[in-house]
């Protein structure tokens, strides 16, 4: 799964979210590392719904605008849920190797003088 994509669903996995609302969220789990452009946004929103992790909540007209409220679905959370499992399995995989890696004696190379 992308990142961008993750960081969608975990930031509608606790509300429902309006399209400014997800640009902020997504910066402020990632950090500020990932800030979502707007196309960039309403494209994976189109792209999720699509596949029925994400539904519209509900749609109202504010300030002339029409603002779409978007909810993770049962099927988006499997999804999230399976994503964050595997995301743990991987980083508890490479801290074990570190921890060995780091037991493990180190080899000297070069030549004696």
């Amino acid at each position: 799964m992308q990142e961008p994509t993750l960081l969608l669903l975990t930031a509608l996995a606790d509300a429902p979210r309006h399209g400014y609302a997800l640009i902020q969220e997504v910066a402020a789990i990632s950090g500020g590392r990932v800030k979502l452009r707007t196309g960039t946004l309403y494209g994976a929103l189109d792209r999720l719904l699509g596949q029925g992790l994400v539904r519209v909540e509900s749609e109202e007209v504010v300030d002339g605008r029409a603002r779409r409220t978007y909810a993770l679905t049962d099927r988006g959370c499997e999804v999230l849920t399976a994503e964050a499992e595997r995301l743990r399995a991987v980083a508890a995989e490479a801290e074990r190797r570190l921890s060995a890696a780091a037991r493990a004696p180190k080899l000297r190379t070069g030549f004696a003088s």
